[in-house]
């Protein structure tokens, strides 16, 4: 199988020291830089915009990818594109309309994303599969770090990859991400992982080895 991505979570990173975290995950060897955008209305938490991004953006080469927990995100896309994002990734709850969501994504020059929340089911996605760059389970419910994983996920990616068939796309899982629980989601057919806590635990000088951790978990599963 093709390596797993690794998109570490900011989330969990130290707010009083960003820039440094930013390069210091880039250092350690991260493939993409996670971006959760909180609203305080779709989810209980409030987060950081556009010109934080930006200011980020500038840091590395790595891209971004943004998780748009937000319940108003057409309204937003062109801003989180504009301040360097390649990945948008909106809800699927929060969409009227998920096709147009998706061709303004990528008509804005992003991969285009839809994350379903744990109780969400794949079923929304059969319609907009030609539009769907990139599908994020949440593994967790969504609004705060460092939660425990929910086993029942790991189903839901199976039905995903067994959706999509052989076309290509990246399935993405948020939420407990652990050398422990990489795995099962991995083998189930997942090919990208979002970590916080596991990356960022113990300080900068560990974020290479946490990162690694997690390569070598899944360095033998089927995918």
């Amino acid at each position: 199988m093709s390596e797993v991505i690794i998109s570490p979570s900011i989330l969990s990173a130290n707010f009083a020291a960003l820039g440094d975290e930013i390069r210091a995950i880039d250092a350690a060897g991260c493939d993409w830089v996670h971006l959760d955008v909180m609203d305080g209305h779709f989810v209980p938490n409030l987060t950081f915009g556009p010109p934080v991004i930006r200011a980020l953006s500038a840091l590395t080469q790595k891209p971004f990818d943004a998780h748009l927990m937000v319940t108003n995100p057409d309204r937003l896309l062109a801003a989180y594109a504009e301040a360097g994002c390649q990945l948008i990734t909106v809800h699927a709850e929060v969409c009227d309309h998920l096709d147009r969501t998706l061709s303004q994504i990528r008509d804005l020059g992003c991969r285009a994303g839809v994350s379903l929340n744990p109780h969400c089911s794949p079923e929304v996605l059969r319609y907009v599969v030609d539009r769907v760059d990139l599908v994020l389970v949440m593994s967790v419910n969504p609004g705060f770090g460092g939660q425990s994983f929910l086993n029942s996920q790991v189903a839901k990616v199976r039905d995903i990859r067994a959706l999509f068939g052989d076309r290509e796309v990246i399935i993405e899982v948020d939420g407990g991400i652990t050398p422990e629980t990489a795995p099962l989601v991995v083998e189930a057919g997942a090919n990208a992982l979002v970590a916080g806590s596991a990356v960022f635990r113990g300080g900068p000088s560990e974020y290479q080895k946490n990162i690694q951790a997690l390569r070598d978990a899944v360095a033998h599963c089927a995918g």
